[in-house]
């Protein structure tokens, strides 16, 4: 889910980034779409059968991965620091996981 959600981050802001993606907006969204949904086909598919085919955790499990990527990505290619909203809402989200990974 993280190698997803980093080639989504990559798909959809490489256009701040690189001219090349801002360019060639098509060929970027035909490449990586593909890509991304394989993955994260397989991604669900994975934490779907792990939790006994219950849906949510796989739905937490998507948004955990995405914040988190995003935050980091961020800084790395933008230097958009971290902030305390963002901090925050990081810690909620690791609340969510520890309940879907703690709670059975």
């Amino acid at each position: 889910m993280v190698i997803g959600q980093s080639l989504i981050w990559i798909q959809t802001n490489g256009q701040f980034i690189w001219t090349w993606f801002k360019k060639n907006p098509l060929i970027v969204s035909v490449v990586f779409g593909s890509s991304i949904s394989y993955i994260l086909i397989y991604a669900t598919k994975f934490v779907v059968q792990h939790y006994n085919g219950l849906l949510w955790p796989s739905r937490f499990f998507q948004f955990a991965a995405g914040i988190i990527t995003f935050a980091f990505l961020t800084y790395i290619f933008k230097g958009e620091p971290i902030s305390l909203k963002t901090m925050i809402s990081i810690f909620l989200m690791v609340c969510l996981i520890a309940i879907q990974i703690l709670w059975k």
